[in-house]
């Protein structure tokens, strides 16, 4: 039985550090690689990349999917084999620090402005 949790917008965060020099190459590859896999998959809603303007080695991964039950839908095996072709073709080490989960409680898109 699908819990409430399991049908509401879920976001995966994902903290990573990588080589200062590097990290525009990350983010390229992680579009090329992880992003362009995960679109294939149902209930993926899209990604956003997030900078720390105080620590150029900080990346933040931050990807909505419809529901946490779609997000884990994926295979452990899929999963490893887009890791695998991500850590070849990338070249470099990177480090993920932090994996977080968040559920949506309440998105207003409506934004007012002072008259």
């Amino acid at each position: 039985m699908a819990k409430d949790t399991d049908l509401q917008h879920c976001i995966e965060i994902l903290k990573i550090k990588v080589p200062s020099a590097q990290r525009e190459e990350y983010i390229q590859k992680d579009a090329e690689i992880w992003t362009a896999a995960l679109s294939n998959y149902p209930g993926f809603l899209g990604k956003q990349v997030w900078l720390n303007p105080k620590d150029s080695t900080e990346v933040i991964l931050v990807i909505h999917w419809e529901s946490r039950e779609h997000w884990k839908a994926i295979s452990l095996a899929e999963l490893e084999a887009i890791e695998q072709k991500f850590n070849q073709e990338l070249g470099f080490n990177s480090e993920i620090l932090e994996v977080c989960e968040y559920h949506v409680h309440k998105f207003t898109s409506e934004v007012k402005s002072n008259p």
